[in-house]
């Protein structure tokens, strides 16, 4: 039989996906599982912005569009940064993209030798560390403690830096931990990096909207301009306006690198779909009056899960700033035995515990770089929510 390439086993299926494909089979054997696994809006994509796509359908833009973006989006994304977030791009300084996830691709295709080293703050995405993996780089992983908000130090990113460290990936509000940077604590990250003149900075601001109790989240080029020429700054929509089966990320950048992108995205799967690029025009310029909306949403709802979990013996839970998980440390549940008689040794072993004997189904820790925690997405309704919180407490307090 015919072989695979050695890359294929620098990375391996993400847990996220692990956990919830084993969540959907027992779905299909009729077992009630409560999905907390996903990060994914549960509100429904913008109707101005369906209408949006099915007129251009109508109108007949269904034609191969350009690699690096329709330049209606690219204006589009261009009005998004000077909106929110202060920063001016040219239309050779932004791309769209398959998704947020292209944009980080394409961006490590275009730079990363073998061997060279990726800065990853943890916990983090595993995207990051999987794609600099196949792709011959090297990930760096920086722990972001508890006691410090999950954020990172400076320090602690100095120290982290080598002469092969290539990029610095930041991605706040953070995925999983929610955790995000005020402006002096990202200043004091760029203070850092203004000493490193040959690494490039990406910041994955794919969560920027979803802010909660009047925190101000500032990106790294908005925050020290003098990092603006190295700095690649990504959103898209699948977040902010629900709608991540529509696969748009963008970014912006300079415009080395952007071409440099752009390239690799036309060699692996040329422009997005054209359909999806007028939806993305409609939600970026059209009523942004939900994006405020939907946040106190998730701000209710982070609210009641960390209240009903501090209440949990065994899990201690860090109220975040952002985003729509949050990171329970589950320390005081090891070492002991579930109702079934299972043994927890890892935040692995409580996941997969929790899921069979409870039906709730989370992602440990260590998928994240960082134990004994577990990520939990509170993407969902209230009464969800409040089903699977009690379903963990029963959990929790049968344990022995």
């Amino acid at each position: 039989m015919p072989g695979f390439a050695d890359r294929l086993g620098r990375v391996q299926v993400a847990a996220t996906m692990q956990m919830t494909i084993r969540a959907r089979e027992m779905r299909a054997r009729g077992d009630d599982v409560l999905m907390l696994t996903v990060g994914e809006p549960d509100f429904p994509t913008p109707p101005h912005a369906i209408e949006a796509a099915r007129q251009a359908g109508l109108r007949g833009e269904t034609k191969y569009p350009p690699v690096d973006g329709l330049p209606v989006l690219k204006q589009a994304v261009q009005r998004k940064f000077t909106r929110d977030n202060g920063l001016d791009y040219a239309l050779d300084e932004i791309m769209v993209a398959n998704g947020g996830k292209q944009v980080i691709f394409d961006a490590l295709m275009a730079t990363l030798n073998k061997g060279d080293e990726v800065v990853i703050p943890a916990p983090y995405w595993s995207a990051y560390g999987l794609m600099t993996q196949l792709l011959g780089g090297v990930p760096v992983q920086v722990n972001c403690p508890q006691n410090n908000g999950f954020r990172l130090r400076p320090e602690d990113l100095a120290a982290a830096i080598t002469p092969r460290t290539k990029w610095l990936i930041l991605n706040f509000p953070n995925n999983p931990t929610g955790a995000a940077c005020s402006r002096a604590e990202m200043q004091a990250l760029g203070e850092v990096m203004l000493q490193h003149p040959d690494v490039w900075i990406m910041c994955d601001d794919m969560y920027e909207h979803l802010i909660f109790d009047g925190f101000e989240y500032v990106t790294m080029a908005a925050a020290e301009p003098r990092l603006r020429d190295r700095t690649l700054t990504l959103s898209g929509v699948s977040k902010t306006y629900a709608m991540t089966g529509w696969r748009i990320g963008f970014c912006g950048g300079p415009k080395n690198l952007i071409r440099a992108m752009s390239n690799m995205q036309g060699q692996a799967t040329s422009g997005a779909s054209s359909v999806s690029q007028a939806a993305a025009v409609a939600a970026l310029d059209g009523p942004q009056e939900l994006v405020a909306e939907r946040a106190e949403v998730y701000r209710r709802r982070r609210d009641l899960v960390v209240d009903a979990l501090n209440t949990v013996p065994g899990i201690s839970c860090h109220r975040p700033e952002g985003a729509f998980y949050v990171y329970p440390n589950i320390a005081g549940c090891l070492g002991r035995s579930t109702a079934q008689g299972r043994v927890l040794t890892t935040d692995e072993d409580f996941s997969l515990a929790l899921l069979e004997e409870q039906h709730v189904a989370l992602v440990h820790g260590a998928a994240f770089g960082m134990s004994p925690y577990v990520r939990i997405s509170y993407a969902t309704d209230e009464a969800t929510l409040t089903k699977a919180c009690s379903r963990i407490g029963a959990f929790c307090e049968g344990l022995h």
